[in-house]
């Protein structure tokens, strides 16, 4: 794949969702780089995170999930391409900027001191506190009784009020007893930290030598930052400001101030602690906590012409999401008859769409709705096109939903399982329906499924995911006839159609982890027939196969023992040729 262009860049993608008081790790470390113009399809069983992985980079989680950590760096040029006039208004906006920063910049000479005096006063307060290992040990002894008193609780909701009364009576009593051992535990961990900050008030020996320090550090940076910068750094603060310029001037007169400030304070804090801004990476990171960087490119025609450092994970202006979901990133999702809107024309939606996203009149909108249909297969599109969804029957509906995706032409096309609420050979005409398109349109797809059998003929690549990681990923070739993952041979002897007769068929035994708790070692251990010990104790790194092969198992350890695939997938070749047609 190294002679294709990378369109959306994963690193260390951590989601996470509040539940009931509990947070759910739902993506744990997903890291994957997905191609122009590939297809590749991400399987595992329900549960496994396929829905919430794709969600992240469409900007669709629930309110109650959240990006904990990583990035999602988007590579599109349309959407990536920046400009602002560059007028007098411009050049007085930049100027105020660029003193700042070189006021700034003064901090940095004395970053040194600054993190002796941090790291000072950080042991200074210690002292009055528990120490990590104290607190943590107390955090956890408290959570897990918080824990368990949500899950009574919830239990408790499904009792029936009628006969289950002394159920509900007993479970009264248990939360209250937990209220009690929860303010307890919190009374104790309060009791010890006035005991330690007692301690520490009175130790006038120590207390007189911080202050001593202190002082001595104190005046080292006073002395430091009292100091004009070098023009090499005057140029770079220079730029920063065209970027700041460039990045915030799309908001609105509310938020672009707000903005510019929370920029400076970050800009700010990284020169006193002596970050590489001429590092461009670091400016992003720096940049990510309010808004996507706007890298200057050039100045030319009365314009700052840049270029926005696309992380979908950081996105915090919602005029942001509409330039990407839907017009560069789009879903076909599952249901059709959900998708689309009961009491509105099918022309109308896709119309809408259209008018939405691109600069076009309603005549040109309606004659680009109509050439769409005809693409996606509806027979007679000027006579359907004022029809409503239910005269449509379940595939022409799903035809219709693809259409409206392609309507603004994405650079990627999600397909979240859309196949699975149609009868088999409507199946099969969507498929191909979505793989010509893809030839036509130039989008990369990406295809949620646990039906391998789709995998087969519409994937490049295949990522497989078990509990909110990707524990095997490569071509389709790999993934298919050299499966190298415990789960991945479980999925593929799942398969009803390389059962033979006479024969039972092969069920993965156990359930996936729940992802409230904290994984220990390999996630599908317990329910791994070839599990090691070391799989209990430790999580497996991603191991090589090849340049486009990779597996997240112990047993491609040179020192694991070597371990033959099931017989139901061994010479798999011929069976999935004579099951998928493939």
């Amino acid at each position: 794949m190294e002679d294709k262009k990378v369109l959306l860049s994963v690193k260390d993608l951590v989601v996470k969702f509040r539940v009931r008081g509990r947070i759910l790790t739902a993506i744990r470390g997903i890291s994957l780089d997905i191609y122009e113009n590939e297809s590749i399809a991400i399987v595992g069983e329900s549960g496994s995170g396929k829905s919430v992985f794709t969600k992240t980079f469409a900007g669709m989680l629930d309110g109650n999930g959240f990006i904990d950590n990583g990035s999602l760096m988007f590579d599109d040029d349309e959407t990536s391409h920046t400009t602002a006039p560059d007028d007098n208004k411009a050049d007085q906006f930049i100027a105020k900027i660029h003193a700042r920063l070189n006021e700034y910049s003064k901090l940095e000479k004395g970053a040194d001191v600054y993190k002796q005096m941090i790291e000072l006063e950080s042991e200074n307060n210690a002292r009055y506190h528990l120490s990590d290992e104290e607190s943590a040990e107390l955090d956890e002894a408290l959570n897990k009784l918080i824990a368990d008193r949500t899950d009574l609780f919830n239990l408790m909701q499904t009792y029936d009020p009628h006969s289950q009364k002394d159920l509900i009576k007993q479970a009264k009593n248990d939360l209250k007893a937990f209220d009690f051992k929860i303010e307890e535990a919190k009374k104790a961990a309060g009791k010890r930290e006035k005991e330690l900050s007692e301690i520490a008030k009175n130790d006038h020996q120590y207390l007189n030598s911080y202050n001593a320090r202190m002082a001595e550090l104190k005046d080292r940076y006073a002395a430091l930052i009292n100091n004009e910068i070098s023009s090499e750094t005057a140029e770079r603060n220079l730029v920063i400001a065209q970027e700041i310029y460039l990045s915030v001037n799309r908001f609105n007169f509310i938020a672009k101030p707000k903005a510019v400030k929370a920029i400076m304070a970050d800009l700010k804090k990284a020169m006193e602690m002596g970050v590489d801004l001429a590092d461009p990476d670091l400016r992003t990171k720096i940049f990510s906590s309010t808004t996507l960087r706007v890298a200057l490119v050039e100045r030319k025609d009365g314009l700052y012409i840049g270029k926005a450092m696309l992380d979908l994970a950081n996105i915090h202006y919602n005029d942001d999401w509409t330039k990407i979901r839907g017009r560069r990133i789009a879903t076909v999702f599952q249901d059709p008859m959900t998708s689309l809107n009961p009491i509105i024309t099918i022309g109308k939606q896709i119309t809408s769409i259209i008018l939405k996203h691109q600069k076009v009149s309603e005549v040109e909108a309606r004659a680009r709705a109509l050439e769409l249909m005809d693409k996606v297969g509806i027979p007679n599109p000027e006579k359907r096109f004022d029809d409503y969804p239910f005269q449509y029957s379940g595939g022409m509906r799903q035809r219709i939903v693809i259409a409206i995706a392609l309507s603004c032409q994405p650079k990627i096309l999600i397909c979240d399982e859309p196949t699975t609420a149609l009868d088999v050979t409507i199946q099969a005409q969507i498929l191909k329906l979505i793989k010509d398109l893809q030839k036509e349109f130039k989008y990369t797809i990406v295809f949620i499924t646990h039906d391998l059998g789709v995998v087969a003929n519409i994937a490049d690549r295949v990522a497989v995911l078990y509990a909110g990681q990707i524990v095997e990923l490569g071509t389709v070739e790999e993934v298919f006839y050299d499966p190298r993952h415990p789960y991945t041979w479980a999925l593929l002897s799942s398969l009803p159609q390389l059962a033979e007769r006479n024969t039972k068929l092969y069920s993965i035994t156990g359930t996936p982890p729940s992802l409230y708790n904290s994984i220990v070692g390999d996630a599908f251990a317990p329910r791994n027939p070839y599990c090691l010990t070391i799989d209990t104790v430790k999580e497996p790194p991603m191991m090589k196969v090849s340049e486009t092969h990779y597996a997240k198992t112990w047993l491609l350890d040179e020192r694991a023992p070597k371990i033959e695939k099931p017989d139901s997938i061994k010479n798999i070749h011929e069976k999935l040729l004579n099951a998928f047609n493939i």
